[in-house]
């Protein structure tokens, strides 16, 4: 079977996209390629750096986009796994947010810490222990 994806990016749902953008873009230096505004706050914004890219997109303006009520998951969740050059300096970066994932080390060569995002997702950041 021949290669047919080609990316993949996350699109996190949530209240409310502006309390999320300030860890993205000021701690971490994503930059915001696409916003589409609803109303006084934004419906829908696409994050990228280095090549990776996430959504977030408000669950009003999913409701909008399908026409109905979406369905919400219960009893799930997303996480984002992100594999970085320098985790000291995304430690850095994150100083000060409260932690659900202190630094450690795992059986698998991974050393990794990680926060939960302004809408509720964890995000957990990785680097090879070298």
């Amino acid at each position: 079977m021949p290669n047919v994806i080609k990316k993949l990016t996350p699109v996190l749902m949530v209240d409310a996209i502006e309390p999320c953008l300030p860890l993205w873009v000021d701690r971490l230096g994503w930059n915001k390629t696409v916003e589409v505004p609803e109303g006084e706050r934004l419906g829908f914004v696409i994050l990228e750096k280095d090549g990776a890219e996430v959504m977030y997109q408000t669950w009003e303006s999913v409701e909008k986009d399908v026409g109905a009520k979406p369905v919400k998951a219960v009893g799930t969740s997303v996480g984002l796994f992100i594999e970085v050059s320098d985790l000291d300096e995304i430690e850095r970066r994150i100083s000060g947010l409260p932690l659900v994932l202190p630094r450690r080390r795992t059986f698998y060569g991974m050393d990794e810490v990680g926060i939960a995002e302004a809408g509720g997702h964890t995000v957990v950041f990785a680097q090879r222990a070298g």
